[in-house]
């Protein structure tokens, strides 16, 4: 059975325009692209199974992003630092 997301999302005119421009630039990276896209569905009035299904991602994905923009607005969207060691790369042989 579906559960109803208790994150209502209404966007103001600003967000809807960034949200948009950032669904359809093809130039982004995939992630950006996919975050504004569920954003706009939730605003739409989907639940979050049918975004996830519409995506092909998970319930819990969907569910995750719209929490973070509920709370923080566009700013929830964007990459965190990771907790952890960084990635290091092998340096490059010069030859």
């Amino acid at each position: 059975m579906p559960r109803k997301s208790p994150f209502h999302i209404e966007l103001s005119p600003d967000e809807s325009a960034e949200l948009i421009r950032r669904a359809t630039k093809y130039t982004l990276p995939y992630f950006e692209v996919v975050r504004a896209k569920m954003i706009l569905m939730a605003a739409d009035g989907m639940d979050n199974d049918q975004i996830a299904a519409r995506l092909d991602t998970r319930r819990e994905v969907v569910s995750q992003w719209r929490k973070r923009f509920f709370k923080e607005r566009l700013a929830g969207l964007d990459e965190r630092a990771r907790p952890g060691r960084p990635r290091v790369f092998p340096p490059r042989a010069h030859g």
